[in-house]
């Protein structure tokens, strides 16, 4: 696995909230759902929509722009699975939410 990079504390993002973060210079959506944190690319591919700044419903994501969805488990689009953004692995350490990048990725 990928260098993991602490990017919040728990008690930063409550259950059924997400943020926008940085991660070496890249912007990853981070979300907490019923205090599991997924992490997957901010920028939605339909037009570029902010998904750190989406609506969340259980475990999919509404890009605030336009309504494209993104299930955060596997970073498919319910209405269209072969369209996906990139999900980034999560892991928790004591209160830190640690995020790394997967090759998918680059700057």
């Amino acid at each position: 696995m990928p260098k993991l990079i602490t990017v919040a504390r728990v008690e930063e993002i409550p259950p059924g909230t997400g943020r926008t973060v940085q991660v070496e210079g890249i912007r990853i959506a981070l979300y907490n759902v019923e205090g599991s944190f997924y992490a997957i690319d901010n920028t939605c591919p339909h037009a570029g929509g902010p998904l750190g700044e989406g609506h969340l419903d259980g475990c999919l994501v509404k890009c605030p722009w336009h309504g494209w969805q993104f299930d955060l488990r596997t970073g498919e689009r319910p209405e269209n699975p072969d369209i996906t953004v990139a999900c980034c692995p999560v892991q928790i350490k004591g209160n830190e939410v640690q995020v790394a990048l997967p090759d998918t990725f680059s700057i």
